[in-house]
């Protein structure tokens, strides 16, 4: 990780990267405790990494990782990602939201928010997302 990704995290965490990490790792643990949930659980966790540390990494699709289609990228995927939707991804990224308005209000505070914007769009949408570095 570059140096000043390293400093970029160490702010994150700092103004707000932290406790939305917390969030998605509290959404991980309810999905993890209903044994139906474990696939939602899986990504959930994945996310909460990516959250705490978002600078020098980026989340795509990983069908364009890896070129196959799987069962998180077809049909199942998406229907997985619309139960997301309904339990966990819409108060997720609304704290995204809130914490990127909160941070937009400054200059300084401009990247972490278009950090935590495109945090609220895979929190919409998790399933099928690989986390790689930039």
């Amino acid at each position: 990780m570059a140096p000043v990704s390293i400093l970029l995290n160490l702010l994150w965490i700092l103004i707000g990267g932290a406790w939305m990490a917390f969030g998605w790792v509290v959404a991980a643990v309810i999905m993890a405790i209903t044994i139906i949930g474990l696939p939602w659980a899986r990504a959930a966790f994945n996310i909460a990494v990516y959250t705490l540390l978002p600078f020098g990494s980026r989340a795509v699709n990983r069908y364009d990782v890896t070129g196959v289609e799987d069962i998180g990228t077809g049909p199942l995927g998406v229907l997985g990602n619309i139960i997301w939707f309904v339990l966990a991804g819409w108060w997720l990224a609304l704290g995204h939201l809130l914490t990127a308005l909160v941070l937009a209000v400054t200059i300084i505070g401009l990247p972490f928010a278009w950090a935590h914007l495109k945090l609220a769009g895979i929190a919409l949408w998790p399933i099928g997302k690989v986390i790689v570095p930039a």
